[in-house]
């Protein structure tokens, strides 16, 4: 892609500098509002989940506890996406604490995002093979059913691969190896393999043993009549509600117009889209995600001054700024583009 915008207008080097200007103190995460919102978000989260499991099965009262669960864990979940741009120097602590509460709780350990999610953004992986997270499929409306009901049901599939394939991959380390490589990311690229450090293999063997151990523990305790096996059910639908959810959210996210060939940073911005909405985006694209144009462009800037960000972008550059191109009006708008526009037209304003 050559750095031209959907109206035919180029984001020049001095668009790009003053951009950059514009958001220059914005850099910075606030580590108290991270540990707030992940930890409030996910305290309400299992508070609702645990009325859901308690409540009389069927009744209003198990639904609205249900619907809360679901977009409270959501929320907490999405800081996984956090989790990949800020280091343990900017957000002590902070991988470990999310893990606890809500990666292995959810069967969605950072394991799976860190390390995997950078070679969606690196110049030369971007829209590639070797890009884990672009989808290909653009105008088949079969393919992107197929991709939400198959992330509806990961929570299953990461449980199969922690608990039950993990322990056998230790006994037989080249069983392992291929786990490492093929089932050990998140990722919408069937061509995709993971490339492994010696840090990376350690971080997958302790996350798998934590995985196991926690979740070992439940099963004892529902063994044990301490935990309802019917927990385990409202787990895998408030889990796959929100992952069919983020599957939905990721096919609005970009335009999916590569052809394989890297791009560069202006190119991965006019790849992608921004879907800035109202009270109801935050529902469904939380922690940042509705700014995912910027966030390509800018992919450092912590979730909580993207929206900052957006404005002053919008308020600051020209015009005829292609920035401005990178928005939707909705997610429907997005999907509808994707779905039966394809790569024909970039008019999603």
């Amino acid at each position: 892609m050559d750095g031209t915008g959907a109206h035919g207008h180029e984001l020049t080097d001095d668009d790009a500098s003053l951009a950059r200007a514009l958001v220059s103190d914005l850099h910075r995460p606030d580590r108290r509002l991270y540990w707030v919102d992940m930890v409030g978000s996910a305290l309400a989260g299992w508070s609702a989940f645990v009325l859901a499991c308690r409540a009389t099965p069927g009744s209003w009262l198990m639904l609205g506890a249900c619907v809360v669960a679901f977009l409270a864990l959501y929320r907490a979940l999405s800081f996984l996406h956090e989790l990949s741009h800020q280091t343990e120097t900017s957000l002590p602590g902070f991988a470990l604490g999310w893990n606890a509460l809500v990666g292995v709780p959810l069967m969605f350990p950072s394991v799976l995002h860190v390390g995997v999610h950078v070679n969606h953004h690196r110049i030369g992986t971007y829209g590639t093979d070797q890009d884990p997270e672009y989808y290909r499929h653009g105008g088949s409306i079969p393919a992107a059913v197929g991709f939400v009901v198959l992330n509806a049901f990961l929570p299953v599939l990461w449980s199969v691969r922690f608990l039950a394939l993990a322990p056998i991959g230790w006994l037989h380390p080249p069983f392992h190896r291929m786990l490492e490589e093929r089932a050990t990311s998140l990722s919408m690229s069937p061509a995709y393999r993971r490339r492994c450090t010696n840090r990376d293999r350690r971080m997958i063997f302790m996350t798998e043993a934590a995985t196991l151990l926690f979740w070992a523990t439940m099963l004892a305790l529902a063994a044990w009549g301490i935990v309802r096996w019917r927990a385990f059910a409202l787990w895998a639908i408030v889990v796959g509600t929100a992952t069919g959810l983020n599957a939905v959210r990721t096919l609005g996210a970009h335009r999916y117009c590569n052809n394989g060939e890297p791009l560069d940073r202006l190119g991965q911005l006019l790849d992608s889209i921004d879907t800035p909405g109202g009270m109801w985006t935050e529902l469904w694209a939380p922690v940042g995600l509705r700014y995912h144009a910027l966030h390509h462009f800018f992919p450092g800037l912590p979730y909580h001054n993207l929206g900052t960000a957006h404005r002053r972008l919008l308020a600051g550059l020209p015009e005829h700024s292609p920035y401005r191109a990178a928005t939707s009006r909705s997610l429907l708008a997005s999907l509808r583009a994707l779905l039966f526009d394809a790569c024909r037209s970039f008019q999603l304003r």
